[in-house]
């Protein structure tokens, strides 16, 4: 175990990483417990409104990121240093994608449905570290050995195939799939091959004259949100809590 840890880990300097995902999905849940108890009207804790003005705690972790991540410059990338950078910097994203929905909006949507957007993004940020802790790179470069490495041609047609796989499938309204596809390249050729979401660009542009394509796009959508929206709403319930509206 103390091997592969060093091997994986802590050779390639990956242990700041690992320290700042930990603390953002520690800071986050430890956040949605708090918020949840408030709401509830239960323990210790309240609300900040000094003067009357609600500090939500996107301002914290504003400030978290910020020193986090000039700490992190100035100390590099191995270290003590690093390591507390790591840790104010994870500790800062939790606060503020916690309320990516109020940024989004520019309005407390904090317990509506659209805040469940806060949920998403964190899932989907969860998901992209743990990537790349996992040894995946943006674009499925990976590991690029030194003979590869010189054929600066084979990686940019790589990176530039696999953008554009990535790019169509955002095109199509598949953010999800676009997202993870630019650090896995066949996620990416999925959601460029299967058909557009009924509203999205792709098929504004493409399905305009094509009635049947329109059709499917419409049955597919509804099908597969059937199928998965009511059980991502729960999931993003039981972490986040259930809204009020």
């Amino acid at each position: 175990m103390g091997h592969w840890w060093y091997r994986n880990i802590v050779e390639p300097g990956k242990l700041p990483l690992l320290l700042a995902l930990a603390s953002f999905v520690l800071t986050f849940l430890v956040t949605r417990a708090v918020t949840r108890l408030i709401r509830a009207g239960k323990g210790p804790f309240r609300n900040i409104t000094p003067g009357g003005v609600h500090i939500h705690h996107v301002v914290p972790g504003v400030i978290l990121m910020v020193l986090g991540g000039f700490i992190a410059l100035a100390g590099g990338r191995r270290g003590f240093g690093s390591g507390v950078a790591a840790v104010l910097f994870g500790i800062g994203v939790g606060l503020v994608l916690d309320e990516f929905a109020l940024i989004l909006h520019l309005d407390d949507v904090y317990w509506t449905q659209e805040g469940t957007k806060s949920v998403e993004i964190v899932i989907l940020t969860v998901a992209l570290v743990a990537l790349i802790l996992s040894g995946f790179l943006p674009f499925g470069v990976n590991e690029i050995g030194s003979e590869e490495s010189t054929d600066r041609f084979t990686v940019v047609r790589t990176v530039a195939v696999n953008f554009l796989f990535a790019l169509i499938a955002l095109t199509k309204g598949k953010g999800r799939i676009a997202v993870i596809g630019v650090f896995v390249p066949f996620v990416a050729l999925f959601g460029a091959v299967r058909l557009a979401r009924p509203n999205s660009p792709w098929a504004r542009r493409f399905y305009r004259t094509r009635p049947k394509a329109r059709a499917r796009a419409r049955v597919r959508a509804y099908r597969h949100d059937r199928r998965w929206s009511a059980l991502r709403r729960k999931v993003e319930h039981v972490i986040g809590g259930a809204p009020s509206r």
